[in-house]
């Protein structure tokens, strides 16, 4: 099935790998950053990653219409997105203090929101219906892959050089410059995109004007927002057992290919069965592995259970990507996926800042513990009250 997609597919996948590896240099190095060089804690962390996407919450909608608005032609919104970011991030290693560390992560998360939501829908517009499942999935996978190649490299040069954080850091801008090149170059849009009746059919941005099934979906997402809250609290945690960097980014690198193979998987699952199924089982086992986390008290325990997260998690990014290109119209892909990536991003800062505030006042496991309660009831109204009516919408 794989070897069936297109090449904009397969060519977009490529490019996310790439600045997912530049980007996982990066990131996993954050909380301890913040922890040593900085001397802040989960609420600072809670905060950064928060504002980080939330600030972009709005560029995302408003990126994902324009695109629409543009006739579908996308490509120039994806490809200054990821520019955006890959000149933001290496600058991270140089930041001196919390303010200039959020500006500079809020920029790179800017070029993010700028790139999702025409980059999600470029890859709807090149799919068939049948396979946007495994599209997705092999998009998600590879994003997943660069994850783990980047958290290795950085954790090699950490070992075995004597390269700082900061050195660390600034080169990720390597291939970060890559994949804005491969993007560049190696992507046409499809003639169809040029049509100016496509682009006078573009729609508004009012929620109203989304169908009732999409609202339903986008606000469950919202819900299950506070679940997933950031992974780098997997790493905060790492390090308040005491875990080196080196092996936290090894750890990291894990959790990442765990969710490559998962997604892989995941995809073609949802092509084969009802998206909500399989989106079903993913939270509902988040919720215990969530619980799992919160006893976590050995290096081994804590393996085990980023990785069964791992899988969890990856199995159903395909299929909630995939059910937004089912419910959408060609003409609203880009603002439909601008809805989606926008309200994933309003629950990103009271999301970040809850699990953080818990994990201070109360404990890492209470935070944890919250994360379950959340999924749990995600998956709950998932199956008895959303996908019964989503499923009557999909196009």
């Amino acid at each position: 099935m794989f070897r069936s997609l297109p090449r904009t597919v397969v060519v977009l996948s490529i490019v996310s790998f790439l600045n997912d590896m530049a980007s996982d240099m990066v990131i996993p190095l954050l909380p301890i950053l913040l922890a040593t060089v900085l001397a802040a804690g989960p609420v600072a962390l809670g905060l950064i990653e928060g504002v980080a996407d939330a600030v972009a919450s709005f560029l995302k909608l408003w990126a994902g219409r324009h695109s629409d608005a543009l006739g579908g032609r996308r490509k120039g919104l994806t490809l200054g997105g990821y520019a955006l970011s890959n000149l933001a991030r290496p600058l991270l290693g140089l930041a001196g203090s919390r303010m200039s560390l959020l500006a500079l992560r809020s920029l790179d998360r800017v070029g993010k929101g700028i790139r999702s939501a025409p980059r999600d829908a470029l890859i709807v517009d090149s799919t068939a219906a049948d396979s946007r499942g495994a599209a997705f999935g092999f998009h998600r996978a590879l994003d997943n892959a660069g994850a783990v190649l980047g958290s290795l490299l950085a954790a090699a040069a950490l070992t075995w050089t004597q390269a700082s954080l900061a050195e660390v850091i600034l080169w990720s801008a390597l291939p970060g410059v890559m994949s804005v090149a491969l993007l560049a170059f190696a992507i046409k849009e499809s003639p169809v995109a040029q049509s100016s009746a496509y682009a006078a059919a573009a729609p508004s941005l009012r929620w109203s004007l989304l169908s009732p099934a999409t609202r339903r979906y986008l606000l469950l997402l919202l819900l299950f927002t506070f679940a997933r809250t950031s992974e780098t609290f997997i790493v905060l945690r790492g390090h308040e057992m005491r875990l080196s960097a080196a092996h936290l980014l090894v750890l990291w690198a894990a959790l990442n290919l765990a969710k490559s193979l998962a997604a892989a998987a995941g995809g073609v699952l949802a092509d084969r069965v009802a998206r909500s199924e399989v989106m079903f089982i993913s939270w509902s086992v988040n919720a215990l592995l969530y619980l799992a986390l919160s006893f976590v008290s050995t290096t081994a325990w804590l393996w085990a259970a980023t990785l069964a997260y791992g899988v969890s998690a990856g199995l159903s990014e395909g299929a909630e990507r995939a059910a937004i290109g089912d419910l959408a119209e060609p003409e609203e892909r880009g603002t439909a996926f601008g809805w989606y990536n926008m309200m994933l991003g309003i629950g990103a800062i009271p999301a970040g800042l809850a699990f953080g505030w818990i994990w201070s006042r109360y404990g890492a496991g209470s935070a944890w513990i919250w994360a379950a309660i959340i999924s749990a009831a995600s998956a709950l109204l998932l199956r008895q009250i959303v996908a019964p009516r989503m499923h009557g919408e999909m196009k």
